[in-house]
């Protein structure tokens, strides 16, 4: 566990394989998650989380993006990959995804705090978490 109390998967210096999914509305608006627990607690972010064993990436996806957000997504290719240094030395390598929301009803859920569509412009205002904007605007998407 690290100062947080959250589990942390591996030992120091391990790679911990997780998604993200990347929607964006008719608008124009992408959906981000304010995070409630450790890493990067009270931040925004793509929603997403840890690729449990066994698991696709896929579904990974669709059940992170259920159990954030409340949305049901279909999912699509590969945007980009990242790698953030954890607690303990663990790195997550996180791979985004582009997703479409097929149904479901929008409401935070899990370990995120609050979940909305948000412009390109009021992304830049949020607190985000770290490279979340360099990242989206190298993948062209802000």
């Amino acid at each position: 566990m690290n100062d947080d109390g959250e589990k942390v998967a591996g030992r120091a210096g391990a790679t911990v394989r997780c998604v993200g999914g990347i929607a964006v509305d008719a608008d124009g608006r992408m959906l981000m998650i304010r995070r409630g627990r450790a890493p990067s607690s009270g931040l925004w972010s793509v929603p997403g989380g840890r690729v449990e064993p066994g698991e696709s990436d896929e579904a990974a996806v669709v059940r992170e993006l259920r159990e954030e957000t409340g949305l049901e997504v279909s999912v699509g290719g590969l945007v980009g990959t990242v790698e953030r240094r954890g607690p303990g030395g663990v790195v997550y390598e996180i791979h985004d995804f582009e997703v479409t929301a097929e149904g479901g009803t929008l409401r935070a859920g899990d370990d995120a705090a609050e979940a909305r569509w948000v412009t390109p412009s009021e992304l830049r205002d949020l607190p985000t978490t770290p490279g979340l904007l360099d990242a989206l605007t190298a993948w062209g998407l802000i």
